[in-house]
C-alpha cells in the first residue's frame, strides 16, 4: 500500500506546477526538517537562499488529503535533487517520512457563529455594553486569520428589532454591513419575517424599498449599478419555510463550501412556532415545518453528493446551565430538536434565547452534539474548529470557544471599512435619534422581579392605557404589554445627552416593531384566561404579561421569575409546569374592585398580542376592536404629559405567592 501511494504521489508529481517558494523571511530553525511533529531524520539547512528544506515543505499549510501533501513532497525533493541540494538517500527519507507523519490526513475549519445581532451596529447604541458592528468585524477579521479555511454563519435574527440606525432605513445598512464584514450563511430567524416575505426577499435580492424614502441610502460602493440597495451578498437559507404557493422553500435549505476537496454542508432554519411570535401578515402564505424532520429528511440528499460534514444553523435555542465556566446542563426547545436528529449531524449552531453557550446535547443515537451560541447583538462570536478525516470526509472533532467582543467602551480596533457604514447611517440619522421625547427620573429597566413585574414594563403598559382610556379612543381600563416587545432599558445617563432626557433613538430602541394600539373587549373569563396562557401548554418559558396601573393579581406561580430558568427548572416547567393554573381565584381586580367573570371589560393591547401572538391566543376572542396610535407615539405622548421626569415604576401589580 506504501508503495502504490509513493508512486502514485511521484507519478503526480510530474503535473504538479512549479513550486512557489515561500517567504523566508525567518528561515525555520529546526535542526532536521520536521512534518508536522515527525522527524524526518533529515538535515534541515538552507537550500535557495535563506529558506531551508522545511520552508520549502510548507508542512504546516493547510492539504486537502494526504496524496496533495505527498505530490508537493515529491516535488519539492525532486527539485532539490535536481540542484544537488539533497541526495537520493535523503529524497527517500523525504518521502517515506511524508507518508508516516500523517500530514493532510486531516484537515481543521474554522466556523465564526453568532446569532441574535438584530441590526446593532452602531457602537453604545441601545446599551453600552453593544460593542458595534465594526469591533465585531474586527474580531472576525481575527478568526478569518487564524486559518484561511474558514466560515462565518449567522444563526438567525440578524435584522428586525432592530436599534434607529439600522432600521430607519430598513436594516439595510446591517445587510450592507455584512456584505463588507464577508460572511457566508444566514439561517433564518423569527424576525426577518417582521415586515413580511416580500421584504425579506427584498433583503436577499436587492432593489429599493417601493415606498419608503429611507430606503437606498446607502455609500456608492454599497449599492448595486442601479444606485439602489444591492442585496445581501450572502445566502439566506430557509430549509423549514415552505412557500404554500409554489411549494418551494422561501430560501435554499442547503448551503454548501468547498474546503480544499472537502465539502461542509450548512443546513438552515427557524424555529417551526415562528407563526406564534410573528405578526399574520409577515408570515401569510408561508409554512413553518418541524424542525428535526427536516433536517433528517435532507440528510440523505446530502449524503448523496458525497457529503460527510453536516452543520446545522438554527435560529431556536436553549437555557445553559454553567458551573465553572462549563455547560453543565441546557434546557429549552433546542434540547428536543437535537435528541431527535440523524447522528450524521455533526454540529448545531443555534440561537434565538440570546444565550451564550457551547453545549454537549445527546442526538437520536444518544451521541453528544457539539451545540453552541453566542449570545447577542454582536457581544460574542463562537471560533469553533471542525477537523475532518481528508479520507473518510467523516468529522473527528469540534471544539468551540465563545470569545466576547467586549462593549462599547472595549479597546478593540474599530474596522475602518465597517465603520465608514456605520458613520454614514449614524450621521442620516441623527436628528431624529437625537430628539427629545420627554424625560425620566431615573434608569427604567427591563429587569423583573420574582412575579415577573419589570419597572419599565410597568411605565409603557401605563402609556398605553393612557392613550386609549378616553372615549373617544377605546375606553380602556386596563393595558397588557407582552415582556418580548420590550428590548432595552431606558438609560438616565448617556453620552451626547443631558442626564435624564430620553430621546427618540431611545424610546425607538425599547420598541422598535412599530406596533399599533388595539383596544378590545373581553369578559372576566377571558382575562383569567388571558393570564394563565402566560405560562399555557404553548409557551416555551414563562412570558409574564407587564400590566398597568389599576390592574393586579396574584399568582402561585412555582419556579422563579426574576430570571432565566436554569436547565433543571426549565425541564421541570416543560414536564410539569406549564398549561396549569396559578392565578389565584379572586385576586384579579381593576380599579381595586374584583374581576367578574361574565362582566365585560375594555382592554388594550399591541397588534402583536391582539393577533394572538406569543400564544396568547385567547386575546383574538375579543370584540368591537378599535385601532390606536404606534406604540412609540403613546410612550412619547405619555412622557410630554409628565413633564417633571417618569419615575420607574412601582413593580407592585403583580404578586407571587410564595409555594
Amino acid at each position: 500500500m506504501y508503495r502504490k501511494t509513493v508512486l502514485a504521489a511521484l507519478f503526480a508529481a510530474v503535473f504538479v506546477p512549479a513550486v512557489a517558494y515561500a517567504d523566508c523571511a525567518v528561515p525555520d530553525a529546526s535542526p532536521t526538517v520536521l512534518f508536522g511533529t515527525y522527524d524526518t531524520g533529515v538535515s534541515n539547512r538552507a537550500v535557495d537562499g535563506v529558506c531551508t528544506i522545511d520552508d520549502l515543505v510548507s508542512d504546516e499549510q493547510a492539504w486537502g488529503n494526504q496524496p496533495a501533501f505527498l505530490a508537493h513532497v515529491s516535488k519539492v525533493s525532486f527539485d532539490l535533487l535536481k540542484l544537488r541540494k539533497i541526495t537520493a538517500a535523503e529524497r527517500s527519507k523525504l518521502m517515506v517520512a511524508a507518508q508516516q507523519s500523517g500530514v493532510g490526513t486531516t484537515l481543521t475549519v474554522k466556523l465564526i457563529g453568532f446569532n441574535d445581532f438584530h441590526g446593532y451596529i452602531k457602537s453604545g447604541e441601545g446599551s453600552s455594553s453593544n460593542p458595534g458592528a465594526a469591533r465585531f468585524a474586527t474580531k472576525i477579521k481575527e478568526l478569518k486569520a487564524a486559518n484561511t479555511l474558514h466560515a462565518v454563519v449567522s444563526a438567525g435574527d440578524m435584522i428586525g428589532a432592530s436599534p434607529l440606525t439600522s432600521a430607519l432605513f430598513k436594516d439595510e445598512p446591517t445587510i450592507e454591513v455584512m456584505n463588507r464584514i464577508g460572511i457566508d450563511f444566514n439561517a433564518v430567524g423569527n424576525h426577518e419575517f417582521d415586515e413580511g416575505k416580500a421584504e425579506l426577499l427584498r433583503m436577499q435580492n436587492g432593489g429599493n424599498h417601493p415606498t419608503d424614502l429611507f430606503s437606498g441610502q446607502g455609500l456608492p460602493a454599497d449599492l448595486n449599478a442601479g444606485g439602489e440597495f444591492r442585496g445581501a451578498n450572502f445566502k439566506f437559507l430557509a430549509a423549514n419555510v415552505q412557500d404554500i404557493g409554489s411549494n418551494t422553500t422561501l430560501f435554499p435549505g442547503v448551503g454548501v463550501k468547498d474546503f480544499l476537496g472537502n465539502k461542509m454542508a450548512f443546513i438552515g432554519m427557524t424555529l417551526e412556532s415562528t407563526p406564534t411570535i410573528v405578526s399574520p401578515s409577515g408570515v401569510a402564505g408561508l409554512q413553518f415545518n418541524d424542525e428535526a424532520d427536516t433536517v433528517n429528511a435532507l440528510v440523505p440528499q446530502i449524503k448523496a453528493q458525497g457529503i460527510e460534514t453536516i452543520v446545522v444553523l438554527i435560529h431556536e435555542g436553549g437555557f445553559p446551565t454553567v458551573t465553572a465556566g462549563s455547560c453543565t446542563g441546557i434546557s429549552g426547545a433546542i434540547v428536543d430538536i437535537v435528541n431527535r436528529l440523524d447522528p450524521a449531524v455533526d454540529l448545531v449552531v443555534s440561537g434565538h434565547t440570546h444565550q451564550a453557550y457551547s453545549c454537549l446535547i445527546n442526538n437520536a443515537a444518544g451521541k453528544p452534539v457539539r451545540v453552541t451560541s453566542a449570545g447577542q447583538y454582536a457581544r460574542v462570536l463562537s471560533d469553533i474548529d471542525v477537523t475532518i478525516n481528508t479520507r473518510t470526509k467523516d468529522v473527528i472533532s469540534v471544539a468551540n470557544t465563545n470569545v466576547s467582543i467586549g462593549t462599547s467602551t472595549s479597546t478593540v480596533v474599530q474596522d475602518p471599512g465597517v465603520l465608514e457604514v456605520v458613520n454614514h447611517y449614524a450621521a442620516l440619522s441623527a436628528v431624529p435619534a437625537a430628539r427629545v421625547v420627554g424625560s425620566i427620573t431615573a434608569t427604567i429597566t427591563r429587569t423583573t422581579n420574582n412575579a415577573g413585574e419589570s419597572a419599565l414594563g410597568d411605565v409603557i403598559a401605563d402609556a398605553q392605557l393612557a392613550a386609549t382610556s378616553s372615549a373617544g379612543t377605546g375606553a380602556a381600563v386596563a393595558a397588557f404589554m407582552n415582556p418580548g416587545g420590550i428590548r432595552a432599558d431606558l438609560p438616565f445617563t448617556a453620552p451626547g445627552k443631558t442626564d435624564g432626557n430620553v430621546t427618540y433613538g431611545e424610546a425607538f430602541t425599547v420598541q422598535p416593531f412599530g406596533n399599533s394600539l388595539v383596544t378590545l373587549t373581553l369578559t372576566g373569563a377571558q382575562i383569567y384566561a388571558v393570564l394563565e396562557q402566560q405560562w399555557g401548554v404553548a409557551q416555551p418559558f414563562p412570558r409574564v404579561l407587564q400590566v398597568s396601573s389599576g390592574f393586579a393579581y396574584s399568582h402561585n406561580f412555582p419556579l422563579p421569575l426574576s430570571a432565566n430558568l436554569t436547565a433543571a427548572e426549565g425541564v421541570q416547567f416543560v414536564n410539569s409546569v406549564r398549561g396549569n393554573s396559578y392565578v389565584v381565584p379572586g385576586s384579579v381586580m381593576i380599579g381595586g374592585v374584583p374581576v367578574d367573570a361574565a362582566t365585560s371589560y375594555r382592554v388594550t393591547v399591541n397588534s402583536f398580542l391582539a393577533d394572538g401572538g406569543d400564544t396568547f391566543t385567547a386575546l383574538t376572542g375579543g370584540s368591537n376592536r378599535l385601532g390606536g396610535e404606534v406604540d412609540t407615539d403613546a410612550l412619547e405622548a405619555y412622557m410630554l404629559a409628565n413633564p417633571a421626569g417618569v419615575a420607574p415604576g412601582p413593580q407592585n401589580r403583580i404578586t407571587r405567592l410564595t409555594p
